[in-house]
């Protein structure tokens, strides 16, 4: 994985954990850290003064704790920092092009209020080159549980930059990957009020299995100190994807490129808004 990984900050107490995050995942790939702060996007909420000196003033005090924190957890990584005076979206997205990876803070469970305002996060998620992880506000620790879950639900290449940064996680943090894939049968014309067992239900999850099996095979190869844990499991995928997280330190979700007219998809929001851990969010190219 080339380029550095850029932390955007914004102040707030949701910066803190997006720098612990950052600089262990800087440290365990052996990037150089890269700490970005937009003057002219800091949140309305932040008192100090409007004037443009007291607002690079404050910027400047971000990205200095900012770095202490960074020194002080790695010592040996390298820490650049960069303050703008473009908007936030705008030079987040431009940054993406070069990145290995963006991390963003998040506030909290409910309506998206992460990195800045919660606009900036959603624009940012739906437009950078790179993969992109939210960490909520409240982390303890980067990779505080053993798995790194990932959904498969896409065979080919479209799936690819999503299991490659999923499986190269767990190899540089020494973790599990989890690998999910939610099945549904098919519509029925009526449908029964509880799902009822039967010989197809068997034969399609012994089909999923070998379908993810299959997808599996050479991220195995690839990857043989990884251990992988397939998870196949009937449901729809929000739903499957966030119950498999009770051991995650992260959950990497794949996200289609030039989506139209929505930028993320239904999937993306739900576990955004409801995933107990941090989330990468890759663009599968």
């Amino acid at each position: 994985m080339g380029g550095s990984v850029v932390v955007g900050l914004d102040g707030t107490g949701s910066s803190v954990p997006a720098v612990r995050w950052g600089a262990e995942e800087a440290a365990a790939r052996g990037l150089s850290l890269h700490l970005l702060h937009s003057w002219v996007s800091q949140p309305r909420n932040i008192p100090v003064a409007q004037e443009a000196a007291s607002k690079r003033r404050y910027g400047a005090e971000v990205l200095d704790a900012a770095e202490a924190t960074a020194l002080e957890l790695h010592p040996g990584i390298s820490v650049t920092t960069e303050q703008v005076a473009e908007h936030a979206v705008d030079v987040l997205v431009d940054r993406s092009g070069q990145a290995a990876l963006l991390v963003l803070g998040s506030r909290g469970h409910g309506a998206i209020a992460g990195f800045l305002l919660g606009s900036i996060s959603l624009q940012v998620l739906g437009h950078a080159q790179c993969p992109v992880v939210t960490v909520r506000e409240g982390e303890a620790a980067a990779y505080g549980k053993p798995e790194i879950v990932v959904g498969t639900q896409e065979a080919g290449t479209h799936g690819e930059a999503v299991l490659e940064f999923a499986f190269a996680a767990a190899e540089a943090h020494h973790a599990s990957v989890r690998a999910v894939r939610a099945w549904e049968p098919p519509v029925m014309d009526v449908v029964p009020t509880a799902p009822i067992p039967s010989p197809e239900d068997d034969e399609a999850a012994a089909g999923e299995e070998r379908k993810l099996a299959d997808v599996l095979a050479p991220w195995r190869a690839k990857f043989p100190a990884v251990h992988v844990i397939e998870h196949v499991q009937r449901g729809r995928v929000a739903p499957v994807l966030l119950g498999a997280c009770s051991q995650a330190g992260l959950l990497v979700v794949g996200r289609r490129m030039e989506r139209i007219p929505m930028l993320l998809g239904p999937v993306i929001f739900a576990v955004l808004h409801h995933s107990s851990c941090p989330v990468a969010v890759v663009p599968r190219i």
